[in-house]
């Protein structure tokens, strides 16, 4: 019973976050602490001995970064709300279930935890930067601004990476425990989203009607973007014999993060984007997974 739910555990998080939008919107405060305890039980099953940069992840790494950038460039003259939920769609790290994914789709598994690794560290020291400059606290010197978003960056991002590395020295045994265990982030992860949906809904409720055209575009930009990301990963991955984990590591997003992101730096109506990203991300994983089991 409880395995069929978690197959539609997505949708019923987002209904309920939508229907009880002002309980779960409340609990707003909560949503580093999951992401944080998420990304401890990731890494939990990380061997850091095993893992094996190469030049792929590097330029998935590039495109992430400079991609993002780019696009928040050419959108910002239209409309800058837009702009930063395309950009954070892109910028955001990979999801720390990505290699499961990729493990269905018969990926190398190794090699997307190496680059979710690399994505993650990235977004750590590169955000703060980028945020500083457009995101809510641009009356800030820039220095301060850095300082005030690389805390909670890099205690949410690196922390969990850190204290994973000296407690497997000190206490192995519980590190082993906690990542035999690795399977609760799923329902902490059902917790998360159910929040960030429930904001997300309510920020849309309070807005005016003179935002939902842009509400529709950055659904629509989601989408857009989602699909290329897919696309351009594949093709770099193809170039290295690494397809699948150059799709998924381009394309399949810690959309938790990206949306706890835009919320709390950017304009938070730019939420939607990644919020829409959650849905586009998974038909498009549900497809892949679909179409290997078929062939089979």
């Amino acid at each position: 019973m409880l395995k069929k739910l978690k197959g539609y555990m997505m949708p019923i998080a987002m209904i309920l976050g939508g229907l009880f939008y002002s309980f779960f919107g409340s609990l707003t405060f909560l949503t580093p602490y999951l992401i944080f305890v998420m990304l401890f039980f990731a890494y939990c099953n990380l061997q850091l001995k095993q893992i094996r940069f190469t030049k792929m992840h590097i330029l998935l790494a590039v495109v992430q970064i400079f991609g993002s950038l780019f696009l928040f460039l050419l959108l910002q003259p239209f409309d800058l709300t837009l702009a930063q939920g395309v950009m954070i769609c892109v910028l955001a790290p990979t999801a720390t279930a990505a290699p499961v994914i990729a493990g269905m789709l018969k990926g190398n598994v190794a090699s997307l935890t190496a680059y979710s690794l690399i994505s993650n560290l990235s977004v750590a020291i590169v955000a703060p930067i980028i945020f500083s400059f457009i995101g809510t606290n641009q009356e800030l010197p820039f220095f301060d601004s850095f300082l005030r978003i690389l805390q909670p960056m890099f205690l949410l991002l690196l922390l969990p990476l850190v204290l994973v590395i000296i407690l497997r020295k000190i206490w192995p045994k519980l590190i082993a425990s906690a990542g035999s265990h690795a399977g609760i982030s799923f329902y902490l992860w059902s917790m998360a989203l159910m929040i960030v949906t429930g904001r997300t809904v309510g920020f849309v409720i309070q807005e005016s009607g003179d935002s939902y055209f842009t509400e529709i575009m950055l659904a629509v930009g989601s989408l857009v973007v989602c699909v290329a990301q897919f696309i351009v990963g594949r093709k770099i991955g193809r170039k290295y014999d690494d397809t699948v984990a150059g799709g998924q590591g381009l394309g399949q997003k810690n959309t938790i993060l990206a949306i706890w992101m835009a919320q709390t730096y950017l304009n938070p109506i730019a939420s939607i984007g990644p919020g829409a990203y959650v849905l586009w991300q998974n038909l498009i994983n549900s497809y892949q997974v679909w179409r290997m089991r078929k062939n089979i």
